[in-house]
Parts: structure tokens; sequence; C-alpha cells
């Protein structure tokens, strides 16, 4: 399936029960936490690509000063581009917004993750070690074990410079 089948939107308002229930079921709720800074993920901008309005796929990011962080991606189509499209949306957009970088966290469980991110030119910036713990107190659905059953415990920090 080619990048140009996936029909990619803005996420509206109409979308924000859905997006809640989506996140929810792939995050333990719509909060989200990154580097001890609560989102709510329902109340970010984003992208959005859905088949028989169920969500397939969703990336939500916050853009600030000129920098921009992905606080989400997740894409039930797993090599297939879709969550390729969804990231190219974001820099896409973080280029037409002059943004100088964009960042994001992921755990140390999540090696797809890992691994997608540095495929697509993103270096790893930052370890957090033991970071979860922190996370935890703010959000105490974040599980002990991940994917794999790795342990989750650490925090990673990807970047992209857009200069």
């Amino acid at each position: 399936m080619s990048n140009t089948k996936f029909h990619i939107t803005e996420i509206k308002t109409e979308d924000k029960t859905l997006v809640a229930s989506f996140i929810s079921k792939n995050w333990g709720s719509p909060i989200v936490v990154v580097k001890s800074k609560m989102y709510n993920s329902v109340e970010l901008p984003g992208f959005i690509y859905k088949e028989n309005e169920k969500i397939i796929g969703l990336i939500t990011y916050k853009i600030e000063n000129d920098y921009c962080e992905i606080v989400t991606l997740d894409s039930k189509l797993e090599n297939k581009g879709l969550g390729t499209s969804l990231l190219n949306k974001v820099i896409d957009l973080s280029r037409k917004n002059t943004c100088k970088r964009i960042w994001l966290i992921t755990t140390n469980d999540n090696t797809k993750a890992i691994r997608f991110y540095q495929k697509r030119g993103f270096e790893w910036n930052g370890f957090y070690k033991n970071a979860i713990k922190v996370s935890r107190r703010l959000k105490p659905e974040i599980p002990e074990f991940g994917f794999d059953s790795i342990p989750i415990k650490h925090e990673i920090e990807f970047e992209l410079k857009l200069e």
C-alpha cells in the first residue's frame, strides 16, 4: 500500500471523542506524561487516518517557539507506510512553521519506535534513567512492563533537526 492511499486529515472537533477513546486504549488514559509534563492528548492538534469511522492511525504534537514535540504516534497498520505518512505530515507542518527541530520521547521498552525513528533520520538525543518512576506518580496507569515484557523504566529522547 503506498503512502498516497492514506487520506490523512487534521483532527477536528468532532473527532475528539474518538481520539480520547483511541488514546485511552493505547496509553491507559487520554493523559500522556512526557519528561514529567502532563498533556491531555484530546486538546492537542494532530493528524488522523480513519476507516469506517474508526481510527487506524493518529499523531499528536505541540509546537512551542521554534520546536515541535511529537506527543503521540500510533498506527494500527504496521509496515504499510501509515506511521511514516503521519510523521511526514508533522515534519511538513513543522517546516512551514519554521521549526528548527522536532523532538519526542519514547520508553526503553518500545524497540519498534526506537528503530522507526532512527530509520527516518531522528537522532538519539537524550536518555533519562528511571524517569518513568516520576511519570507513574503523575499517571499511575503506566504499566510496569511494556512491549515484549520489558520493564518500562527509562525515557529516550529523539530529535530531527530541520535547519
